[in-house]
């Protein structure tokens, strides 16, 4: 199997090990601390994959991962009563918000091998010298981009990804009750960018992976 391949997989794979149920139970975590037990009750304030793990969700990060597209994949959305939520819908903002900080976070703690890899030239020629060690270089790279394609297209203000709910925390309580009215279009707006929002997403994606690695994103 081509190593580029494998990097690729062995990234998806650590992103629905540990990606998605941190992501996940960062909304568990900040929504039960706003007051809403809705998650702990349902098990999932918790970092066990397999109480986070969605078939169709993971094959589409896979999917997706090894194709030339958008990287996109999700895990069991956790469930949330805003009503149970300390400061209304902007409590709801916070929640949302927790998810896709979580990614970022992760895409930054990666890139910190990454770029103290590049910085020293002994440690590269000493990872150049074995297949192995190159393979886990390319999978840290895959494992940052994968985690900053699924920040961005978290947080695009569209129902009923993260950034939805963070863009009706920012607005006025009854302007937030009007756009309720856009939901019922989200799914169509949701494929609409999935098939042509690269030029949206990407530019973007490049801007943080680069801040983050010091690399362009080729």
């Amino acid at each position: 199997m081509d190593s580029l391949l494998l990097a690729k997989l062995a990234a998806a794979a650590i992103i629905l090990l540990v990606g998605f149920p941190i992501h996940e139970f960062s909304h568990a975590f900040a929504a039960d601390r706003l007051g809403d037990r809705t998650a702990r009750y349902q098990g999932r304030l918790s970092l066990d994959p397999r109480r986070h793990f969605d078939p169709l969700g993971g094959l589409i990060l896979v999917l997706t991962t090894v194709g030339a597209g958008l990287t996109i994949g999700w895990a069991k959305p956790t469930p949330v009563n805003p009503r149970n939520l300390a400061h209304g819908h902007r409590g709801e903002a916070i929640v949302a918000l927790a998810g896709p900080t979580s990614n970022l976070m992760l895409a930054a703690a990666a890139a910190i091998s990454i770029r103290v890899i590049d910085a020293s030239p002994a440690m590269a020629d000493a990872i150049a010298s074995s297949d192995l060690l190159v393979m886990t270089y390319f999978v840290l790279i895959y494992f940052v981009k994968i985690n900053v394609l699924l920040f961005v297209f978290n947080l695009l203000p569209i129902p009923p990804l993260d950034g939805w709910a963070v863009l009706k925390g920012l607005v006025s309580s009854s302007t937030a009750y009007q756009f309720r009215q856009v939901e019922q279009y989200g799914i169509f707006l949701l494929l609409a960018v999935v098939f042509f929002g690269a030029r949206l997403i990407l530019p973007i994606f490049d801007v943080i992976f680069a801040l983050l690695t010091g690399r362009p994103r080729g």
